[in-house]
């Protein structure tokens, strides 16, 4: 019942729209929007650019600095279809009388995840309609603490960075980070967003009368969390080496997985022989396994020479194979990934660990395990510190760069 009335919703905003659409093609939709989806009662917007070469059209998700690009956008003379990247989502709407974009944000493999889209043109950058000059500064590094509806809580660093009403920043966890969140700060309070093509994610945070914060998250149409922080620039969160590790007994991982063609790999093959391997879990619905990627995809082409072979695990949000294959594939080829490819199972934690009984639990997505010439596990990394975190990341960087060049070493 609760998909139906979510399908009818999807239908009278859709609807309602095309009643005031225009038909023709007098609306120039080439430059940049301010786009909103509504997670009522909060609204979180983001930037949104589309861009015309001749007869194609591709789209630019604007997050703070980051520029995510989507091809294949689809636009008639009253309608516009995005298809988001890699995610298996989409923006649809419909061009107003008025020239606005109105529509629907759906993600295609959850059918109750559907949130009403709109965008109007504007140059201006500001995110949040603020009513008041700031009056505190965010700047700096929080401990902070979420505690969801369960009170199941975790510990997260919060590192903001705020000029004038404008502020930036992400907040980090053991198992990866939010991404690139931009907003405004009004009076005492603050405001983020990010809208990747995968995740929404909002974030409203207080300032009390003691200097601590408090606050909420929202993750999409329903997921809500509560947070509390406080100003630490020493607080650390575990070592990512230590959360995800073998059993006793076990040196080495085995497996054998079908690649995205259905023929069945393993660590045993010729391929991977006396090769330093990393074993990536990912899946293409999660945006902290399209960093790591992205930064995995040049590594991989700039050392594959040394002997070093990466094999990409996807635990996808289908258990059929030719829904998971076709949405790997279309991953590895829009990011560059010539690296090996299996289908392992379905994104679900539990799942993914009987997958690899090797390992004492899958606690994250992605996560990186790093296998020597005599493949042997030497070192596996939960979570990813994505270029939102800024230095988080250039220190990731550098300690990836001296394992792999240490186990390489070893000869």
């Amino acid at each position: 019942m609760k998909n139906i009335r979510l399908l009818i919703l999807a239908t009278i905003i859709i609807t309602a729209a095309c009643n005031t659409s225009k038909n023709d093609s007098t609306t120039d939709l080439s430059g940049i929007w301010h786009a909103e989806l509504d997670m009522a009662p909060d609204v979180l917007p983001f930037g949104l650019e589309l861009i015309q070469s001749g007869e194609k059209w591709r789209a630019v998700l604007i997050n703070a600095e980051e520029r995510l690009e989507i091809e294949g956008i689809r636009v008639s003379s009253d309608s516009v279809w995005i298809p988001l990247g890699i995610f298996d989502s989409d923006i649809k709407a419909v061009i107003t009388a008025t020239g606005e974009l109105k529509g629907s944000y759906i993600r295609n493999y959850a059918s109750d995840y559907i949130m009403p889209f709109s965008a109007s043109k504007s140059s201006e950058r500001k995110r949040f309609n603020t009513s008041e000059p700031p009056s505190t500064d965010f700047s700096g590094r929080w401990k902070t603490v979420f505690q969801d509806n369960s009170g199941k809580t975790y510990e997260a660093i919060a590192v903001l960075d705020q000029a004038g009403d404008r502020i930036t920043g992400t907040f980090l966890t053991a198992l990866g980070d939010y991404r690139f969140l931009e907003g405004n700060v009004s009076g005492d309070t603050f405001y983020l967003s990010a809208f990747d093509g995968s995740h929404a994610f909002f974030f409203q945070g207080d300032v009390l009368e003691d200097g601590s914060m408090q606050g909420r998250f929202r993750s999409g149409p329903r997921y809500q969390e509560t947070f509390i922080a406080v100003r630490d620039e020493e607080f650390e969160l575990p070592d990512a080496g230590s959360l995800t590790y073998l059993k006793e007994g076990y040196e080495t991982l085995e497996f054998s997985f079908p690649d995205t063609d259905g023929k069945m790999v393993s660590m045993q093959d010729e391929q991977f022989k006396d090769k330093v391997v990393l074993v990536q879990l990912f899946g293409t619905w999660c945006p902290n396994c399209m960093d790591e990627t992205k930064y995995l995809a040049p590594w991989y082409e700039q050392n594959k020479d040394r002997g070093i072979e990466i094999i990409g695990l996807a635990f996808e949000s289908k258990p059929e194979f030719d829904y998971a294959s076709k949405r790997v594939k279309n991953a590895a080829e829009r990011l560059g990934a010539n690296y090996t490819f299996l289908i392992a199972g379905v994104s679900n934690k539990e799942k993914a660990s009987e997958a690899l009984p090797a390992l004492n639990s899958v606690v994250a997505f992605p996560t990186l395990i790093y296998i020597d010439r005599q493949g042997k596990v030497r070192h596996i990394h939960t979570g990813f510190n994505g270029p939102g975190t800024g230095g988080l990341y250039d220190r990731w960087i550098e300690e990836h760069e001296s394992l792999v060049n240490g186990l390489l070493g070893e000869g």
